[in-house]
């Protein structure tokens, strides 16, 4: 079989392998698509601090289900399903209090082991999820971002009924923003400077789109939801000026989730936070309830994933892939590899 290798940032090759083995326990699926994200784009120019090189990519699958091996139950040949890329311990606090998104050996199919991108991928059943069968491969692909917002979204708890908003309309962001939605919060706002993920955002059904370049975020809290504001802020950029804002204008007494991941240290003011009394959360990938509600949420109808696909590449364009969104930073969403059909 095929299988990708980034032999160092910005070099891409392809290798012939034997096709995995099965281990007992294990399933085979035949790779059908790939998404990228900020972080294989970090890999991708050298910049992630927890990858080192020869690397195997792939984190956002899909596929299906090849061949089962011995003592695997519950599945069946043929079937769609998206891969949970968590490789955890199973023995330190967080994994035996049922968080093993916070493992203390944690790794991630990618980064620091090997990813899906190649034609079969063999993998332990317990991070196998079917998706459903009129689920598209693309959609079934971005189930993982899903579950990165979905989880996020589950920080501030039960969202029934409150007033959302949500920082940068980025491929997370939209996700945070859809997600809050489907799970019931009864209105939401989304801002960013960019007004084509702005009209993303609305087209996936965002109750209030805001460019910050334009107006106030202050201004815009007060004239979405009222004097009392939001009652949670998700923080989806992850930098000093969309923290700065939401430190700034939070209601005190509420919320602020910090979904993105900082570029580097963070400059806030803490003395504010602490004059509110504001409630600074953060987030950690997800864990498999999560990828079930994800696939809920599209499955209802209520989160729509295909309006995100900016272009879609063949294999061995990998590379291409990559120049693309580099070359085009402020109008791609998610592009997704195409491995086999």
């Amino acid at each position: 079989m095929l299988q990708q290798i980034m032999t160092k940032p910005g070099e891409i090759v392809f290798q012939e392998v034997p096709v995995p083995k099965l281990a007992e326990g294990q399933v085979l699926v035949k790779i059908r698509k790939i998404g990228i994200c900020g972080s294989d784009i970090h890999v991708y120019h050298g910049e992630h601090p927890f990858t080192s090189y020869p690397v195997t990519q792939g984190h956002e699958v899909s596929g299906e289900i090849a061949e089962l091996g011995e003592g695997v139950e519950g599945f069946r040949v043929g079937q769609k399903v998206t891969i949970e890329p968590q490789v955890y311990c199973g023995h330190c606090y967080p994994c035996r209090h049922g968080k093993y998104n916070l493992c203390e050996e944690l790794k991630v199919m990618g980064f620091q082991t090997t990813g899906t991108a190649s034609e079969y991928f063999a993998v332990d059943a317990s991070k196998i999820t079917p998706i459903p069968e009129e689920m598209s491969y693309e959609e079934g692909a971005m189930i993982e971002p899903l579950a990165v917002a979905v989880h996020g979204v589950k920080q501030m708890g039960d969202i029934t009924g409150m007033h959302v908003a949500v920082l940068g309309a980025g491929p997370i962001g939209n996700l945070v923003a859809q997600a809050a939605k489907g799970m019931g919060a009864a209105r939401v706002m989304i801002t960013d400077v960019s007004d084509l993920r702005l009209k993303k955002a609305e087209e996936c059904g965002i109750d209030v789109c805001v460019n910050t370049r334009e107006k106030d975020f202050g201004e815009a809290l007060v004239e979405a939801f009222g004097p009392d504001k939001a009652d949670v802020i998700y923080d989806c950029a992850g930098n000093n000026i969309t923290m700065g804002q939401a430190i700034s204008h939070a209601r005190k007494g509420s919320v602020i989730v910090l979904v993105a991941v900082f570029a580097g240290m963070a400059q806030i003011d803490l003395a504010v936070a602490n004059d509110h009394e504001l409630d600074i959360k953060s987030t950690m990938m997800y864990r498999h309830e999560d990828y079930l509600e994800g696939i809920r949420l599209v499955k209802e109808g209520r989160v729509q994933l295909k309006p995100l696909i900016s272009k879609t590449f063949g294999f061995r364009d990998y590379i291409k892939a990559y120049q693309y969104i580099d070359e085009n930073r402020e109008t791609t969403m998610k592009v997704i590899v195409n491995v086999q059909e």
